[in-house]
C-alpha cells in the first residue's frame, strides 16, 4: 500500500502545471483558459499505454468505475451479477446501485473467486461476472474468462488491488470486457480518490464515457452546452487535480511494485521457517503486486493472537483478521439484496468463512524497516509454537 509513501515533488510539479496554465480544474472545456493543459486526458492516455489497452476512462473512484462498467454493458433491473464472497463492500454496492441482483460465489485458497463454484452460480439471468484480484494476487482469471466466453457473459475485473500485476505476462484488468481500478489513498498508486476503466470494445467505451458525464457524448462538432446525447447518466468525472497526481504516480508504479515484491519476499523467507502456517495460494504464472503477505493458521483464535502480538509491538495486519467484516459478504446484513437473492447464504458461504477466519494478512510497504522481517518472525513464533 505504498502509493502515499512516494508522493513528492513530481506530484507537486504536475499540479503546478495546471495553475501555470489557467487553473482549470474541470476535465473538459474552457479551452480558451487552459493553454491546452488536459491532465485527465493525459493520464488516461498514459494509463492505456501502460495496460496495452486502446481505451481508458478516468473516474472519481474505484466504486464509480464499477458502477460505470455495469451501466456500459446495459445491466438492468432484475439481471444477476456474480461476484466473490471476499471483496470490499463496494463491489456489491455497485451491483445494487445498478438495480441488479448480487449473487455471491465462494472463494478458494487464492482467496479469489473459485471457478468451480462460479459454474454453480450461473443461470439464464446471469449477465455479468465481477472477478476481484484481492490484495494483489491474480484470480484464476483464465479459467473464469473461459467460463464467461462459453456462456457469453461479460467479465469485469475489479483490479482495485491488482494495478501493475499480471498473469502469464498479460496485465490484470485486460482479460475481460472491462477492467476497473482504484486509486484511493491505500492503493499501490493513489490520487487520493479516483479510479480508471480500460476497455477492449469501442462501443462499450463510448457508452461508459457518456454515462459517467451525464450522457455527454462530447461531440466535437458542437460546443459542450449544445452537446448531443442519447442516454441519461451520472457525474463520475475525475478532476484535473486527480489526473495530475495520477500522471506522476503512474510513472512510479513499476518501481513501487518492484520494491514491494522484494520486501514481501524478505518477510516470507523468514516466515517459511515457522511451523503451523500455510501461505496463500498463487495461480501459476502470477506476478502479484505484493500488497500483502497472507498465511493461514490452524484456527481463528490463533489468527487473532497473531494480530494482537503484532499490534502490541508496533506492527500491523491488514483486513485479516481485524476488518474482514467490511470485506466478507456473509457479514453484510445491511445490504438486503444479499439475503433476498442468496438463499441460506450464511450457510452457503461457510467454506469462505473457514478460510478467512484463520487468515493473517501482513501489509507490505515500500519504506520498510529492514529489521521488520526478523521481528515479525520472532513475534509470530511465540504464538504459533
Amino acid at each position: 500500500m505504498p502509493g502515499f509513501e512516494v508522493i513528492g515533488k513530481e506530484e507537486m510539479d504536475q499540479i503546478a502545471q495546471i495553475f501555470k496554465n489557467g487553473g482549470v480544474l474541470f476535465r473538459q472545456g474552457f479551452d480558451n483558459l487552459r493553454n491546452n493543459c488536459f491532465k485527465v486526458k493525459e493520464f488516461e492516455t498514459a494509463f492505456a499505454k501502460e495496460k496495452s489497452s486502446q481505451y481508458s476512462l478516468a473516474v472519481s473512484s474505484g466504486t464509480a468505475a464499477l458502477r460505470v462498467a455495469l451501466a456500459s454493458i446495459n445491466i438492468e433491473e432484475g439481471d444477476e451479477v456474480i461476484t466473490q464472497s471476499f471483496t470490499f463492500v463496494a463491489t456489491v454496492e455497485a451491483i445494487v446501485e445498478a438495480r441488479a441482483k448480487p449473487i455471491i460465489c465462494n472463494i478458494d485458497e487464492t482467496l479469489n473467486m473459485d471457478p468451480i463454484e462460479l459454474r454453480k452460480c450461473i443461470n439464464e439471468k446471469t449477465k455479468a461476472i465481477i472477478a476481484v484480484h484481492m490484495l494483489g494476487v491474480p484470480a484464476r482469471i483464465k479459467e473464469i474468462k473461459k467460463i464467461c466466453d462459453e456462456k457469453n457473459i461479460h467479465l469485469i475485473e475489479d483490479t482495485a488491488w491488482g494495478c501493475g500485476g499480471n498473469l502469464d505476462g498479460k496485465k490484470l484488468g485486460t482479460f475481460g470486457s472491462i477492467g476497473t481500478y482504484s486509486f484511493d489513498f491505500a492503493k499501490t498508486m493513489t490520487t487520493g480518490e479516483g479510479g480508471m476503466l480500460v476497455f477492449r470494445d469501442k462501443g462499450i467505451f463510448e457508452k461508459a464515457s457518456a454515462w459517467h458525464d451525464h450522457g455527454h457524448q462530447n461531440n466535437p462538432n458542437v460546443p459542450r452546452w449544445e452537446d448531443t446525447r442519447d442516454t441519461s447518466g451520472f457525474n463520475f468525472r475525475m478532476t484535473e487535480l486527480q489526473g495530475a497526481v495520477g500522471i506522476a504516480q503512474l510513472k512510479k508504479l513499476n518501481g513501487v511494485i518492484h520494491q514491494q515484491r522484494l520486501n514481501k519476499q524478505m518477510i516470507k523467507k523468514e516466515l517459511e521457517e515457522l511451523d503451523n502456517i500455510k501461505f496463500r495460494e498463487l495461480p501459476e504464472g502470477s506476478f502479484e503486486t505484493a500488497d500483502a503477505l497472507i498465511f493461514f493458521t490452524k484456527n481463528k483464535s490463533i489468527a487473532i493472537k497473531c494480530r494482537n502480538i503484532l499490534v502490541e509491538n508496533g506492527l500491523n495486519t491488514k483486513i485479516l483478521p481485524e476488518a474482514y467484516t467490511w470485506h466478507f459478504a456473509a457479514t453484510w446484513e445491511h445490504i438486503k439484496e444479499i439475503p433476498e437473492n442468496n438463499p441460506n447464504y450464511k450457510k452457503y458461504l461457510e467454506p469462505s468463512e473457514k478460510l478467512l477466519s484463520r487468515a493473517v494478512s501482513i501489509p507490505i510497504s515500500i519504506n520498510m524497516n529492514k529489521d521488520n522481517p526478523k521481528k515479525i518472525k520472532k513475534l509470530l513464533k511465540s504464538v504459533l509454537s
